[in-house]
C-alpha cells in the first residue's frame, strides 16, 4: 500500500492529539447517523462517532442528537466544522434481520452496506450502538424496485441560494450566518414534490460537494421548505491519502456510478446548475450510460454569476461543447425546469429520452 500524503498524516497526528486531550477531559464517544438508502436485498448505512462533552445515553433518536450535539445549528456556522472525530470504534449495525459489527474510519465515519435485512420497501430504520452504550436509531429509505425513475439533486446554488462561485460570500454563508437565513431556489421544491405525486415512491437523493458535517442543518433546511426528504450523500472536507483536499467532482462521479449498480433498472432525472461541474459530470455519466438518465435539468446562472463561476459569461456545457443524447434542459428556477421536463416527457410518450 502506498504511503499516506503527507498532509494525511499531519491531520492524523493532530487528531491522536487532540483525543487524547479530550478523553483525558472527560469526553465520550457518541454516535450519529444519517439517512441510509436501500433495495429489498441490501442496505447502504451511514454514521459517525465523535468525541462529545455529553454523557452517553441510552436509545436516543437521530433528532435529539442533532439537537443537542457538537453539530447543533443553533449556533453559528463555523460550529458545524468544531467536531473531533473517534478513529477506528467499533459500531454495531442493525438493519431488519441483518446485524454486522464495522469499524469507523479516519475521519470518524462508516459507510456499510448490509445484505440481507428482509425489509420491505419504505421508510425503515437503522439501529447502531457503539461500546460505551450509546445508540440510536436513523432512517433508511428501501426503494421499491418496481420504482423505474428516481432524482439526483445538487444542493448548492440548485436547491439552497449559497452563491458558491463567490467565494467570499460562500465563506461567509458557510461559515458564519445561521442556516435559518438562507433561501430556496424558487420552484425547485415545488417541482420536486410535483414529480414525487406523479411517481409514487421515487427515491430523492441529494448530492452534494457539501460536508457531513452541515448535514443536520441541510436536513432542517430541506424540511423547513417542504422538500421531499431523501438520502444525502455528501463528502468530508481535509486530507486524503492522496493529497491535501478531497476532490468534490471525484465525489460525485463516484456516487452516481454507485447508484446505478445500486439500482441498475433505475433512469435518473438528474438536477443541477450549469456554473461550474455539474453539466460535465451529468453529461459525462449520460455519455456513458445513456439508458439510465431521463433527463438533465440544469439552473441557469445569470452572465454575472457565470463570470464569477468559470470567468466566463458563458455555461460550463457550452463552454465545453458538450453536447448528450438525453434532454439537457435549461431554465433559471424549478417552475421552468419542471414546465420543460413535462414537454420532454409528454413529446417522448411519458419517459423524457426513452
Amino acid at each position: 500500500m502506498a504511503r499516506p500524503h503527507i498532509a494525511a498524516l499531519i491531520e492524523d497526528s493532530v487528531r491522536r492529539r487532540m483525543d487524547s486531550r479530550l478523553r483525558r477531559r472527560g469526553w465520550h464517544e457518541r454516535v450519529f447517523g444519517y439517512t441510509g438508502y436501500g433495495t429489498p436485498t441490501h442496505g447502504r448505512v451511514f454514521a459517525r462517532v465523535l468525541l462529545s462533552r455529553h454523557e452517553p445515553e441510552e436509545a436516543r433518536t437521530a433528532l435529539t442528537h442533532a439537537q443537542d450535539s457538537l453539530l447543533d445549528i443553533a449556533q453559528r456556522g463555523w460550529r458545524l466544522f468544531l467536531t473531533a472525530p473517534a478513529v477506528d470504534v467499533p459500531v454495531r449495525v442493525r438493519l431488519g434481520e441483518a446485524e454486522l459489527t464495522t469499524r469507523t474510519d479516519r475521519g470518524g465515519y462508516v459507510d456499510v452496506e448490509v445484505s440481507g435485512h428482509g425489509l420491505a420497501p419504505g421508510w425503515q430504520e437503522a439501529y447502531l450502538e457503539i461500546s460505551n452504550g450509546d445508540s440510536l436509531t436513523v432512517s433508511v429509505l428501501v426503494v421499491d424496485p418496481d420504482v423505474a425513475v428516481g432524482l439526483v439533486s445538487d444542493i448548492d446554488d440548485t436547491v439552497m441560494v449559497t452563491h458558491l462561485p463567490r467565494i467570499l460570500i460562500a465563506g461567509w454563508n458557510t461559515f458564519v450566518r445561521s442556516e435559518q437565513v438562507r433561501q430556496p431556489v424558487a420552484g425547485i421544491n415545488s417541482m420536486y414534490r410535483a414529480l414525487l405525486a406523479e411517481t409514487p415512491g421515487m427515491p430523492v437523493f441529494y448530492l452534494s460537494t457539501g460536508a457531513w458535517n452541515t448535514a443536520p442543518a441541510l436536513t432542517r433546511f430541506l424540511r423547513r421548505h417542504d422538500f421531499p426528504m431523501g438520502p444525502m450523500l455528501l463528502t468530508d472536507w481535509g486530507p486524503t491519502n492522496s493529497g491535501w483536499f478531497r476532490s468534490g467532482q471525484e465525489h460525485k462521479e463516484e456516487e452516481l456510478r454507485r447508484l446505478r449498480d445500486d439500482f441498475p433498472g433505475m433512469r435518473w432525472i438528474l438536477v443541477g446548475d450549469d456554473g461550474q461541474h455539474d453539466p460535465v459530470i451529468y453529461g459525462q455519466f449520460a455519455e456513458e450510460h445513456p439508458e439510465a438518465v431521463e433527463a438533465i435539468c440544469l439552473r441557469e446562472l445569470t452572465p454575472a454569476e457565470q463570470v464569477l463561476s468559470s470567468g466566463l459569461p458563458v455555461p460550463t456545457d457550452e463552454l465545453l461543447g458538450k453536447r448528450v443524447q438525453v434532454p439537457m434542459l435549461k431554465a433559471a428556477n424549478g417552475f421552468g425546469l419542471h414546465h420543460l421536463l413535462v414537454g420532454a416527457r409528454s413529446r417522448d410518450g411519458g419517459s423524457a429520452g426513452a
